[in-house]
């Protein structure tokens, strides 16, 4: 049924959608090529950053092309990355990889450990200061249609009864129109999902692959802190029920990031991937440098893997894809961000071009060819074959093929083959009749947190009387379905305790805790039946991630 809510329209030349560092970086772009230029920036988070969680790492390559005076300007990049180390982990010990025998393109020289969230906050300094208009607090709920060209999108809706009904203090939001619309929305956002399907942009594209992130800050003894130090690691405690790994980087303040990815093609529903990020601290290596520390924060948020081949295309009627709204992490380098920089610059340069030309609502075509051919497409397609060989033939073969690959492309700018990445994440699952329960230790409270407790470090917040923002498409599937053939795999994929399976044989029903939602969008690629639907709740809502 279509809405007849009447709301009060906007226009704007060019309408964002996230105030991420893709989306931060198109609005700079824009002004930075014409100060007359009316750009908008929408953000659902209660502040620019709340919602930014990243390792993180970052090249500064994108910053370089759209900001060179970056270090003038006062960026929040102080902490120089100053000793980079990997290990293959056994559940006792551990073997180092020597840094000769990674390619070139692993070397995180010239590197920073960052918060992306106070990246992001500086950059909104920088947008607004040039005349960028930015409203955080303002989910973005619909699209905005004129014939078949997206036209803008409804923000700032409030209100709504749980029932979806509008309650006494209903605000219907208003509509923000622009010659182009651009969706930096991260991982799986919403809105992206439904322009990838309607456009049909991934038709030539691979299916798309996605990681878990989880991630928390911890403050240790300063005798063990060692700014700028950088480690990762592979192997234990996943061992052959999931690929994955982990990253270990020492900011300033004696403050040390510990996250821990899995892959979410995962065979056996039993798999815990919280559960397995709560183990891995207890390993001899980690346990000594947290031992007498504190965990501050945590938080988890789904990752793009699929790379290269699964790149759909990233323009359509009347806007663009940009960075993680596509997929442009490097998985080997868990590196995304320096790519959503220079997605945000292209798309506005094209942008840009187009408005000049008295365009408006096109395809830019441009924005695509450039990032394919440009330098985000050189970094994906150079590591294309790893992330598919380790999901498809095991970690080994991802060191040794996908290593070779990367270095032979390194080297020559070429490799002979692009693997396939073969079923999605959520086909991946197997029934739980093929696989056997996983016996994970108690968390002991000291190294290792309940899902709840650790929730309660994210900082989130939902306004209960709103509907959930978690959608079945059947209702019935969870327990009918879900529970009986995949032994109810949402009750351990989610890292935040929201769903539940309550009761006990035909009493059994399935519980959504929405308020304990991270915004991660797990569930919606996990579920083996796809019948989770996520969509933003009201603005502000959600973590509030202090400098993720």
């Amino acid at each position: 049924m279509t809405d007849q809510t009447e709301r009060e329209a906007m226009e704007y030349d060019v309408v964002i959608v996230g105030a991420g560092p893709a989306g931060l970086s198109a609005a700079i772009r824009l002004k930075q090529l014409d100060p007359e230029r009316s750009v908008v920036v929408l953000e659902k988070g209660s502040e620019v950053g709340a919602h930014i969680l990243s390792g993180a790492v970052l090249d500064p390559v994108g910053l370089d092309a759209l900001m060179p005076d970056w270090k003038e300007k006062g960026a929040p990049l102080d902490v120089p990355v100053t000793s980079d180390s990997f290990y293959v982990l056994g559940e006792e010990g551990r073997v180092r990889v020597p840094n000769a025998a990674m390619p070139p393109l692993m070397n995180n020289h010239g590197n920073y450990v960052v918060s992306m969230g106070n990246v992001c906050r500086w950059m909104a300094e920088q947008a607004e200061a040039l005349g960028v208009e930015i409203f955080p607090g303002m989910a973005c709920s619909e699209l905005v249609y004129d014939g078949d060209r997206v036209k803008g999108v409804v923000a700032g809706e409030f209100g709504l009864n749980p029932d979806g009904t509008k309650g006494d203090g209903y605000e219907p939001g208003m509509e923000l129109h622009g010659k182009y619309v651009m969706l930096g929305e991260g991982v799986r956002g919403s809105l992206s999902k439904q322009v990838i399907e309607r456009f049909d942009l991934a038709a030539d594209a691979d299916v798309q692959k996605y990681g878990l992130g989880m991630k928390e800050i911890w403050e240790i003894d300063p005798e063990k802190h060692r700014p700028g130090k950088v480690v990762h690691t592979m192997g234990w405690p996943l061992g052959k029920n999931a690929g994955g790994g982990s990253f270990i980087y020492h900011l300033d303040n004696n403050q040390v990031y510990v996250g821990f990815v899995v892959h979410l093609n995962y065979k056996n529903p039993y798999v815990f991937p919280y559960m397995e990020f709560q183990r891995f601290k207890h390993h001899p290596m980690v346990a000594e440098l947290l031992e007498g520390g504190k965990r501050v924060a945590y938080g988890a948020r789904a990752i793009t893997e699929g790379g290269w081949q699964s790149l759909p295309k990233t323009a359509f009627p009347g806007g663009a894809l940009l960075g993680c709204a596509a997929g442009m992490v490097n998985v080997p380098r868990i590196k995304g961000n320096h790519n959503a920089m220079l997605s945000g610059k292209a798309a506005a340069e094209a942008a840009h071009e187009a408005i000049l030309a008295g365009r408006e609502g096109d395809t830019l075509d441009a924005y695509d060819a450039e990032v394919r051919s440009g330098p985000i497409g050189k970094d994906l397609k150079r590591v294309r074959n790893v992330k598919p060989l380790w999901s498809n033939y095991g970690l080994t073969a991802s060191l040794t093929v996908g290593g070779a690959s990367m270095w032979l492309n390194n080297l020559t700018g070429w490799s002979p083959f692009t693997q396939a990445h073969g079923k999605s994440d959520a086909e991946s699952t197997e029934p739980a009749s093929k696989h056997k329960p996983i016996d994970y230790p108690k968390p002991d409270g000291k190294l290792s947190f309940d899902r709840l407790t650790n929730v309660a470090f994210s900082f989130t917040n939902h306004e209960e009387s709103q509907p959930a923002h978690l959608k079945l498409k059947d209702p019935s599937i969870p327990v009918d379905v879900n529970l009986p053939t995949y032994a109810g795999p949402s009750a351990r994929y989610c890292p935040a305790g929201v769903y539940e399976f309550v009761g006990e044989g035909d009493d059994t029903r399935f519980q959504i805790n929405f308020q304990n939602c991270v915004h991660c969008k797990t569930c919606d690629i996990k579920d083996p039946s796809q019948n989770i639907v996520w969509t933003t709740p009201q603005g502000g809502d959600g973590p509030n991630y202090p400098n993720m």
